[in-house]
């Protein structure tokens, strides 16, 4: 198991997981390779987990934020692959990242009652208002201090 930055290269697989989640699912076609290459080189990072060496390459799980605004755009893993850690590994290395870039505060939405918020409530963040926002997410956030004390 590798835990490395994610690059273009890595377009296909990081697709193949995203449209394999069960909850938090994805529209085919709503987002471009074109847009996902933005996240990872000109707005924010991502990671990868790699369980394989190349050819055979397998990822795991994937996380991309946005260093502009402190927003994780995107964090997920294969479904027969939770319960590993690697959501958390992935969780982890973005959050010390947008942190050392000096954001005071990180956002992410996530499905209502998914294993995904029960995840990030667990990671220390708090809900921030009482609604969803127009893709049906609910609104979370993370401040420095609190991932400080929970870390």
């Amino acid at each position: 198991m590798l835990l490395r930055q994610a690059t273009r290269d890595d377009t296909a697989e990081i697709w193949r997981v995203r449209y394999a989640v069960t909850e938090n699912r994805l529209t085919p076609g709503r987002i471009s390779d074109a847009e996902l290459h933005t996240y990872l080189e000109d707005y924010g990072r991502g990671w990868v987990v790699e369980l394989a060496p190349a050819p055979d390459l397998k990822i795991a799980g994937f996380s991309i934020g946005d260093a502009r605004d402190g927003h994780i755009w995107a964090m997920f893993v294969d479904p027969p692959l939770h319960g590993h850690g690697y959501g958390r590994q992935l969780h982890d290395v973005m959050v010390d990242w947008l942190f050392s870039l000096g954001h005071a505060r990180l956002d992410l939405g996530t499905q209502p009652d998914s294993r995904a918020e029960a995840f990030y409530r667990r990671a220390g963040w708090q809900q921030t208002g009482d609604g969803v926002d127009a893709w049906g997410d609910r609104s979370f956030e993370l401040k420095r201090e609190d991932w400080n004390l929970h870390a």
